[in-house]
């Protein structure tokens, strides 16, 4: 009998999380490139204009609703997915089937992002507030402070807006991350030309990482609108409406931020995730 260790049900909270500290700037600037009414400067320009502006430290600006979020979010994904995933396996002493994979993913990735909506939604915000006149900052102190004057002033269900198209997208993100990088993963091991290392980790979450933002990148502009808009739109559909008038481009508004910080996300995600899993994985015997 051989053991192996599987993933504990908090890890990817915690390698997320982690990857988050990392990619936080890049994931500021793709906000701030998508929440521009008219393209008017692109990814170096925004980065220089938010230096220049607030200083180095603003590119951290909502690092507590970043961490939050993916300690709602992607813990209740990765929780979800790799806890059914694992219990299948060893039910039918085998691996599951890549759609079974695209299935769980979905599901877990579509709880995940309504769980995680409220600390996205001031996430945003913190995010967007260094670009904004100082007269209409909203100047959260930190993640629980917006939580809480998001309650206050503008009613619970207002800390849920954009909750379907977040819900949506953590069901196509986790498609793209999970499921992609578990057969990824799957199929670069089954060459018998790499062992099970981080040299095959990052080349399952690059692809993974790639599939995600393709997959993703129309739904994640939506749902920063809707989150950070002081006008409420009166449906998703409306907001799409509204979105299509900047014509299709609109929708890969920051594709390619998205891209450079999702992917490197993705990448240290699973990274460290892999490393968890290896040194302080559950114990099962083969």
């Amino acid at each position: 009998m051989t053991e192996n260790r599987i993933s504990r049900w908090y890890f990817g909270g915690l390698s997320s999380s982690a990857a988050a500290c990392l990619t936080h700037p890049l994931d500021l600037i793709k906000v701030h490139l998508q929440t521009q009414q008219e393209v008017r400067v692109r990814m170096i320009g925004m980065t220089v204009n938010v230096v220049r502006r607030e200083g180095y430290l603003a590119l951290y600006s909502g690092l507590s609703a970043s961490l939050c979020r993916q300690m709602t979010y992607s813990l209740s994904r990765f929780g979800i997915y790799e806890t059914v995933r694992d219990k299948v396996n060893r039910k039918n002493k085998g691996l599951m089937p890549f759609y079974q994979k695209v299935l769980l993913g979905a599901f877990g990735g579509f709880a995940g992002g309504f769980i995680g909506t409220p600390a996205d939604l001031v996430n945003v915000r913190m995010q967007n507030d260094v670009k904004l006149p100082f007269k209409l900052r909203r100047n959260y102190a930190h993640v629980f402070d917006g939580l809480l004057r998001v309650w206050k002033e503008e009613g619970i269900r207002k800390l849920f807006s954009g909750a379907t198209m977040a819900s949506t997208r953590g069901a196509l993100v986790s498609v793209g991350q999970l499921s992609c990088y578990d057969q990824s993963k799957q199929l670069v091991l089954a060459t018998g030309y790499l062992a099970d290392n981080i040299l095959t980790h990052f080349l399952a979450s690059v692809i993974a990482g790639g599939c995600a933002t393709i997959l993703c990148q129309p739904l994640d502009v939506v749902k920063t609108r809707l989150m950070n808009s002081k006008v409420e739109y009166r449906s998703v559909f409306h907001c799409l409406t509204e979105t299509a008038k900047l014509g299709p481009k609109a929708f890969y508004k920051g594709l390619v931020p998205a891209a450079i910080r999702l992917i490197p996300h993705t990448v240290f995600t699973f990274i460290f995730l892999e490393q968890l899993r290896q040194h302080f994985g559950e114990v099962v015997v083969a």
